[in-house]
């Protein structure tokens, strides 16, 4: 069984390395401090097992972890904190065992035990039992078994086109597999709806013009596309501009 520890902590994550490598057919690949670092791990050396802390500078174990679940063949997740009160969050993320430290020996092989008993397919299918909660810090994007994350602050606006939503963000455009409406809801004010098939983050909204077609169409600061407003949402465009809301 692979097996990648991911801790901001130097001397915690030698202290679990040592543990794994005591117990037979486990095998560390990789070590990560923080949750960013662990899903570009997990691309590179597709581990079966992630033993994850939750407290973490940037993106703490739990966004990281419903990040993870996203992946085609997602590992199973192991929380391993010093903090009892994550409990129900965590496994809310899909883990597999929540161990509180100083790890004893005998739980950590219960609990890669247990991972190794959950096949892939169970994995998925808890996955997609959960919604995301609010206020995650990024949006995930997976294309060929690969996850790119696009952090929320940098987008532009989301379009819904067929069964995907386009992610236009400062360095492009990703495509994900959210709906529009479950977006608007997570993150509340900081979307702005223009269409139905349209949101704009109220911080790059700029003004109105009218298109070639005669059709209002918003600006957008860092963007050159102008974007179309349906009749039903532009008084409330018009308000937000004027107030100074944005």
């Amino acid at each position: 069984m692979h097996v990648l520890i991911v801790d901001d902590e130097s001397l915690a994550r030698e202290r679990l390395r040592r543990m794994v490598e005591e117990i037979p057919g486990a095998e560390v690949v990789g070590e990560a401090g923080d949750g960013r670092a662990m899903l570009e791990a997990c691309a590179r050396l597709h581990p079966e097992v992630v033993l994850l802390d939750i407290r973490m500078p940037g993106m703490d174990g739990l966004e990281a972890a419903r990040h993870l679940a996203a992946l085609p063949e997602a590992p199973a997740v192991v929380f391993v904190t010093a903090y009892g009160d994550y409990a129900l969050q965590a496994f809310d993320a899909q883990a597999v065992d929540y161990l509180l430290k100083p790890v004893r020996a005998e739980r950590l092989v219960l609990a890669l035990d247990k991972a190794r008993r959950l096949s892939v397919p169970q994995l998925e299918a808890v996955a997609a039992a959960d919604p995301e909660p609010q206020g995650r810090s990024h949006l995930s994007s997976t294309l060929h078994g690969n996850l790119t994350l696009i952090p929320v602050a940098n987008i532009l606006f989301l379009r819904a086109e067929q069964k995907y939503v386009v992610v236009r963000h400062r360095r492009g455009e990703a495509l994900i597999e959210d709906s529009l409406t479950a977006l608007e809801a997570e993150y509340g004010p900081r979307f702005v709806r223009i269409h139905r098939n349209a949101l704009v983050a109220r911080a790059v909204l700029e003004g109105l013009e009218k298109g070639a077609d005669g059709t209002a169409r918003v600006k957008l600061k860092d963007c050159e596309e102008q974007l179309e407003i349906s009749r039903r949402h532009l008084p409330e465009i018009r308000r937000l501009l004027r107030s100074g809301e944005i």
